[in-house]
């Protein structure tokens, strides 16, 4: 017998009425966000529009909004210095872009003279003519001056729409990583921090295999595999001696902790202290799709996370491995005792941990940008989503890190974005109160 219960006439008439009185805001929004896409500009274009590399230069284009087209003045001087001397200038053409050679990496200010502004261009903020403390770390760098009316931080539906699908996506990408994360717990009883490190080699990996030309999609597989193969090398080498050892699981936990400030200070030598970007994350533009405005790493982000999900939950639920694998989890004494090779699991657990690690270093390296310590900015979100979905559970710490990744992008439509960490283990404080063992954690009997 079904005990699913009918959807009311009243409910369903309420969604359309909702979705009518949103639509007509999200359209008129789209308007005016297909003109401002129209004024993005990115590196790839100022190449373009300088014919040929950059260089060691500072470059930008001019563009307002006009009459909802985007509009490019001509003939508009733009002039860098550095302390009192005056290192170039350029004259914007019919496209708006000035490109400024410059002696090399430093700090330098750029002016736009006003007086040479046309008819109908105007700043936004009459004081910002001056961009002072302009750094230049890797050769080159973009100077962007605002023109027009200043419609930061007024929203609309498709705002929110689309900055929930970047939550989902942040949610998805914490969730690839997390859940290995989980796994390791469920059948070791480990709260690895160094599951960082393994989160940040693969994005690693992955770039420095892509600037060596190796194909990006190979050079994705490849970092994942690597991942892998180090989380094997972790289990073999380090944790299975520890385990025989009978040492504490809190002694291990201290490991971890070492462990984990040692491999990020070597990703620091070797990969430097800069952030680096993907060469396929360059010249990314967001296209609208209904209400939501996403770039096409971001869906293909979120389509490889979901299939990654998928294939993953097939595996614990429908092979003999993954019986294997939840049975070691729940019991290893009784688990080896119906001739589980449980060493051998948890080794292939720890190669699932890593090569997911790692995949979730390299969707999050094309979000944002690769840097040596990426994973450990990541770690509090982590951990957060495996709490809050509730320890050792696969499915509990995807739950949670979609919760996690929806609430950090959402609450930064409110509050400053430096504290969406902070509302995010709010969030998990207040889901703890209420339920302790998590969203799909099971109660646990002591005595």
């Amino acid at each position: 017998m079904s005990h699913h219960r009918p959807l009311r006439p009243w409910r369903f008439a309420l969604v359309l009425l909702v979705l009518v009185a949103l639509w007509p805001a999200a359209a008129r929004a789209q308007e005016g966000d297909d003109a401002d896409a129209g004024c993005a500009f990115t590196k790839r274009e100022a190449i373009e529009a300088n014919g040929g590399p950059l260089g060691s230069a500072i470059w930008g284009r001019l563009c307002q909004v006009r009459e909802g087209k985007p509009s490019y003045p001509e003939g508009v001087e733009i002039t860098v210095s550095q302390g009192e001397e005056e290192v170039g200038s350029a004259t914007t053409g019919a496209d708006g872009v000035f490109v400024i050679e410059i002696p090399g990496n430093g700090t330098y200010e750029v002016s736009l003279d006003v007086e040479t502004l046309p008819k109908g261009f105007s700043l936004t903020d009459a004081d910002r003519s001056t961009l002072g403390n302009v750094r230049v770390n890797l050769g080159d760098q973009q100077a962007a001056f605002r023109l027009g009316e200043d419609t930061r931080g007024q929203r609309d539906f498709s705002d929110y729409a689309t900055t929930f699908a970047k939550g989902l996506r942040l949610g998805l990408i914490i969730a690839v990583a997390a859940v290995g994360l989980s796994l390791v717990y469920g059948v070791t009883g480990l709260i690895n921090f160094a599951h960082a490190e393994l989160v940040t080699f693969g994005a690693i990996v992955a770039f420095a295999l892509s600037d060596a030309g190796v194909p990006f999609w190979l050079a994705v597989a490849l970092a994942v595999v690597a991942g892998g193969a180090l989380g094997l090398a972790n289990d073999r080498l380090l944790w299975r001696p520890l385990r025989r050892r009978n040492m504490a699981l809190i002694s291990q936990m201290v490991v971890s902790i070492g462990l984990s400030i040692a491999a990020r200070n070597i990703f620091q030598i070797v990969f430097g202290p800069n952030s680096r970007r993907y060469v396929a994350a360059a010249g990314q533009r967001e296209s609208a799709y209904g209400p939501f405005r996403l770039t096409t790493n971001d869906l293909l982000i979120m389509g490889i996370s979901v299939a990654v999900l998928v294939a993953l939950t097939v595996l614990l639920r429908r092979t003999r491995l993954g019986t294997a694998i939840r049975a070691t989890a729940d019991n290893q004494d009784l688990a080896a005792s119906s001739g589980i090779a449980v060493d051998r699991i948890i080794s292939i657990v720890w190669i699932i941990c890593g090569a997911l690690a790692a995949l979730g270093g390299i969707l999050y390296g094309l979000s944002v940008t690769v840097k040596y310590d990426m994973g450990f900015i990541l770690l509090l979100s982590l951990f957060a989503a495996v709490v809050l979905g509730g320890l050792g559970n696969a499915y509990g710490a995807v739950l949670g890190a979609i919760v996690i990744g929806v609430v950090q992008e959402m609450s930064g439509l409110f509050i400053d974005t430096a504290y969406k960490f902070v509302v995010a283990l709010l969030v998990l404080i207040l889901v703890l109160l209420i339920r302790p063992q998590g969203i799909l954690g099971s109660r646990e009997r002591f005595g």
